[in-house]
């Protein structure tokens, strides 16, 4: 392990990178059809976390939490407070990979998921919104927990079914409409490389509709999209990350500054 001071390992542009599986071909179901655009989500984010701690372009950085954030952010998710101090280690990272400043801008979270600060994702631009809970084009690191409470593997489903409901509320109306699910849809079948025609697009959105309408006014609320993923309950995958469980394991780096005596009495899950 590096010490302070010293460098880590750097990627080159010429190192092995891992690549997010291709996605398989779209099913009959529409289910299945949605876990298949929201595959590469998924993936991207695995890889950018395998990505991080396998190797990253930047100097050991020694900086520690403030005394007693950990337990407070800890006392308010799921995560153990070892498990904060180590989501602090990858916040670290991601937060000087374009600007050194302890806060992560949009271009640092594009470049984490796509290895670019200029690729326009509709899904990474609205999950960034959501983690942004200030709206002031940053994400600080309370934030960076908070919002990754959802994806653990543990946290309720009512949690990741709002979090989910409020992705696709891209006009914060409160409902979600025909066409902002057209082009979220439309937006993650770009990014998947999976190619549909018109025809198939508008049988998924009405297929949708047909399900989850159940008022028959144009529009999905909040009641109708908690009824109708919990019919459809895979729709929810993209909202789990499994990695969270193991983030000590991936960022051991906490263990010399952690706020815990003995790391091994946490209450990691």
């Amino acid at each position: 392990m590096a010490r302070p001071g010293r460098y880590v390992r750097i990627c080159s542009p010429l190192s092995p990178q891992p690549d997010p599986p291709p996605p398989p071909p779209l099913e009959p179901n529409f289910v299945a059809q949605i876990g298949t655009i929201l595959f590469p989500v998924i993936a991207a984010v695995e890889c950018a976390i395998f990505t991080l701690i396998n190797c990253f372009t930047a100097k050991s950085d020694t900086r520690s939490l403030p005394r007693g954030v950990a337990a407070s952010l800890a006392s308010e998710t799921i995560f153990s407070i070892n498990e904060v101090e180590a989501l602090y280690e990858l916040f670290k990272k991601l937060s000087s990979s374009v600007i050194d400043d302890g806060l992560i801008h949009k271009e640092e979270f594009h470049l984490a998921l796509f290895r670019s600060t200029s690729r326009e994702n509709l899904f990474a631009d609205r999950v960034f919104d959501l983690f942004d809970v200030k709206r002031n084009g940053v994400i600080e690191f309370a934030e960076f927990v908070n919002s990754l409470n959802v994806f653990h593997p543990h946290a309720p489903q009512a949690d990741k079914i709002d979090f989910a409901f409020r992705i696709y509320d891209l006009r914060q109306t409160g409902y979600i409409e025909r066409e902002e699910l057209k082009q979220m849809i439309t937006a993650l079948l770009n990014e998947s490389d999976v190619k549909v025609t018109d025809e198939v697009l508008e049988s998924i959105l009405d297929k949708t509709f047909s399900d989850a309408d159940f008022r028959h006014d144009g529009k999905i609320d909040r009641e109708e999209w908690r009824e109708f993923v919990v019919r459809n309950p895979s729709i929810l995958k993209f909202m789990t990350l499994p990695y969270l469980k193991n983030i000590t394991i991936a960022f051991p780096s906490f263990i010399f500054n952690t706020e815990v005596d003995d790391p091994s009495k946490s209450n990691d899950l």
